[in-house]
């Protein structure tokens, strides 16, 4: 199955089950629910909801070709394979004879289409289950009608339709039409299939459908759209958070061959969330040219306020805010007596840098403007949010804009915010309706994009004298992404502070979280797995350092620390958001969270000799409703070089859909969490970011990468149990496991990210 991309078109669902308009999961967002109405959860409170009508997804040929449609962006999760995996097995239809086509960007007819939290299948695998499920009936009924029998008594067998006491048999192809004309069952009469008579769901030899096309060339991204009489463009934008244009010549870059304008980008005024940072963008008939004519621009700027933010006085200020009361965002029993009568006081701050998410596929789209109408052709993970964006920027309805999604090399947050989609538009516009191709270097990726917030975590604890932990305090001090949105925000929100801070499951009678002010300086955003890879980074590190204190092994200790299984409403550890999930079925489950704990201890041989200068670390942590935990091992030579022989991560994100794609996103999340812990850092000075490019951005290589990946994913019960988040919960454990081996290897304690040249001799 080739899987290339291709955008069904209306007429194409249509022509499918049929042109009913039906929704067994109308999915409205939370606005539109009344005061009384009860609170929605998962993907029902999202914003377009969750639609399971299968006219909508399925289609179905006269030559029995099935095809579906996938709202999300494919970008190396597996998602378009996935999704289909699901439908088809519903179906019980032949692999074989599957396709798998994009949706528009269109929330209003599918419903929610944004690409992250690690929500795809975790908000949709039930609705895919019922997608499949009605199909299937709905063809059944359309056989017993044809032969006059029972719908009882007809079986679906693998892409064809049996009536075993007459020996009749008709393929899908042949009763789609009739199928067609029927009403969608209702979600009570839906019958699903017993997992055990699964053929594809849990299977991990199933090829991406996309794969054969990603790995020829043939896979269309963003970066790779061509549209005829198209023309190529980059900006030069303000290189400091809120800069103005003052004063610029463009003589020189008009000069260039190929440049055909220069075009005034006005900036939106702060606080500006999605829309452009303005400046001045050069078109031209290639990109080369745009790059050459951007050289020779001159510009002056007002680099306006935040030309102060420097990275080495902004961690200052926030060591010194994370040193004083804050904000209080939890609290239970009293800390301060706890602290000040425990016979031991341990006290740690650690720092994280600004990340940048550095796709491979840098920020890249077309668009091109008709009259009052868009359309656009790129890599967004937010197909909505554009569509909203470029309306906004074009003052044109949204529902003028049309998004044609390609594949997506690469997010982890940066593709879900559509400025650079805003600039193509724009420009579009000025060059009077030709199709315009905005392109990001590298270094325009580092210094203008959406960056994951530093941050200082403060941590006290108290040990009575056996050791036993009484009094747990911790200050987590970041500027907030709602800082990008909302002016005069210093604190940060719910779901930041949801995200391994006040969210701690500890047996501790004593324990307080705090969250003192810090100003943004620039913008913030989502980055993979968010506010949990600062607080998994110091919370984990805090409990080796606990565990060392009291003399015990870190394991153990952190096990005792967990306590025994139990079921925690989210809202009793003051966590209100809990990943916008049902706090009842999405409980924190502390059984869950010691599973993969002693799993990875077991699988990475935790307490076997190792020697000299070698060490193991162990971390977990709960996030985007799964757990994870990892055994790092490393060896420190005698000039400080660091290997990673090995590394265990047990996973439990409930029900496993894909295992390949599973194991590969945990593969990824391990070699990130070890590039993040070890290289990543964005820095300022004088408001401007320091790093231009790989040089000096750093990634893990494969030379330095681990050596081992070792995957172990729990079991799950049940496919009708609810499934967590794939994509993120791999990375937190990963940093605060390496820092913890790389102490037992050497005695040294590492508290600040990146590590870079920490362990030299």
């Amino acid at each position: 199955m080739s899987g290339s991309i291709t955008n069904l078109s209306r007429r194409a669902v249509l022509m499918g089950l049929g042109a009913g308009t039906f929704v067994l999961a109308g999915g409205l967002g939370p606005g539109a629910r009344g005061e009384d109405s009860p609170k929605k959860y998962g993907g029902d409170a999202m914003p377009g909801g969750v639609k399971d009508d299968p006219r909508l997804f399925v289609a179905v040929a006269a030559d029995g070709t099935v095809t579906i449609l996938c709202h999300r962006a494919e970008m190396g999760q597996g998602v378009r394979t996935s999704w289909a995996m699901v439908i088809a097995d519903e179906m019980d239809a032949d692999w074989a004879k599957v396709k798998v086509e994009q949706a528009l960007g269109d929330e209003a007819r599918y419903g929610n289409q944004n690409t992250d939290g690690s929500r795809s299948m975790r908000h949709h695998l039930q609705a895919l289950r019922r997608i499949g499920a009605a199909a299937r009936q709905m063809l059944a009924q359309a056989a017993a009608s044809q032969w006059g029998v029972p719908v009882a008594e007809v079986t679906a067998d693998h892409h064809s339709l049996a009536h075993d006491a007459s020996g009749r048999r008709l393929g899908y192809g042949e009763v789609a039409a009739a199928a067609a004309a029927l009403p969608v069952p209702a979600r009570e009469v839906l019958v699903f299939k017993d997992p055990a008579k699964f053929r594809y769901i849990g299977r991990a030899d199933i090829g991406l459908v996309d794969g054969f096309d990603i790995t020829t060339g043939r896979a269309t991204y963003g970066i790779d759209v061509r549209r005829e009489n198209m023309l190529y463009a980059v900006v030069a934008r303000p290189p400091v958070h809120g800069g103005k244009l003052v004063h610029y010549e463009v003589d020189e870059a008009l000069k260039v061959p190929g440049v055909v304008k220069v075009v005034v980008l006005n900036p939106a005024p702060l606080p500006s969330g999605f829309l452009p940072k303005g400046g001045l963008a050069v078109v031209a008939e290639n990109t080369w040219a745009a790059l050459k004519g951007r050289d020779k621009l001159k510009i002056t700027w007002d680099n306006g306020a935040n030309v102060r933010y420097d990275s080495a006085a902004y961690r200052a200020e926030l060591e010194a805010a994370a040193r004083a009361p804050g904000q209080v965002a939890r609290n239970q029993g009293d800390v301060d007596t706890a602290l000040k009568s425990a016979a031991k006081r341990i006290t740690a701050e650690y720092y994280i840098p600004h990340l940048a998410q550095a796709p491979m596929e840098p920020p890249a789209a077309v668009a091109q403007v008709t009259g009052d109408a868009c359309e656009i052709w790129g890599s967004t993970q937010a197909p909505q949010t554009t569509r909203e964006t470029v309306a906004k920027v074009l003052s044109i309805p949204a529902e003028k804009v049309t998004v044609h999604q390609t594949l997506v090399g690469g997010g982890f947050g940066r593709k879900s915010k559509p400025d650079y989609i805003a600039e193509a538009a724009l420009l579009s516009r000025a060059m009077d309706g030709r199709p315009v191709k905005l392109t990001f270097t590298r270094t325009d990726d580092l210094h203008h994009g959406f960056l994951h917030t530093v941050s200082v975590e403060r941590l006290e604890g108290g040990l009575d004298a056996k050791g036993k932990p009484v009094a747990w305090l911790h200050r987590t001090v970041a500027p907030a992404i709602n800082a990008t949105f909302v002016a005069g925000v210093k604190h940060e929100g719910a779901s930041e502070l949801g995200m391994g801070a006040v969210n701690t499951p500890w047996i501790v009678p004593n324990l307080r979280v705090e969250n003192p002010e810090a100003e943004s300086h620039t913008r913030i955003g989502w980055f993979r797995s968010v506010s949990n890879i600062p607080h998994a980074f110091a919370v984990q590190s805090f409990v080796a350092e606990l565990a060392a204190a009291a003399g015990r092994d870190p394991k153990d200790f952190l096990l005792d620390l967990i306590g025994p299984a139990r079921q925690i409403n989210p809202a009793d550890m003051a966590d209100g958001w809990n990943y916008n999930e049902d706090p009842v079925a999405y409980a924190y489950d502390t059984g869950r969270l010691r599973g993969v704990v002693e799993r990875a201890a077991k699988e990475g041989s935790w307490g076997k000799p190792l020697p000299k200068g070698q060490g193991r670390g162990i971390a977990a942590h709960r996030s985007f409703a799964s757990y994870a935990a990892a055994v790092v091992q490393v060896a420190v030579d005698a000039q400080g070089k660091l290997t990673i022989p090995r590394v265990d991560i047990a996973f439990d994100c409930g029900p496993v859909i894909n295992p390949d794609r599973v194991r590969a996103q945990l593969e990824g999340a391990v070699i990130q969490g070890v590039s993040l812990a070890t290289l990543g850092e964005i820095s300022f000075k004088a408001g401007q970011v320091q790093q231009d490019n790989f040089d000096s951005y750093e990634v893990t290589r494969i030379d330095a990468a681990p050596k081992d990946i070792r995957v172990h994913l729990m079991p799950a019960a049940q496919y009708d149990a609810p499934l967590g988040g794939v994509g993120e919960p791999g990375v937190p454990p990963i940093a605060p496991a390496l820092l913890n081996a790389i102490h037992a290897a050497t005695g040294k304690r590492i508290r600040s990210l990146p590590i870079r040249d920490q362990l030299g001799a």
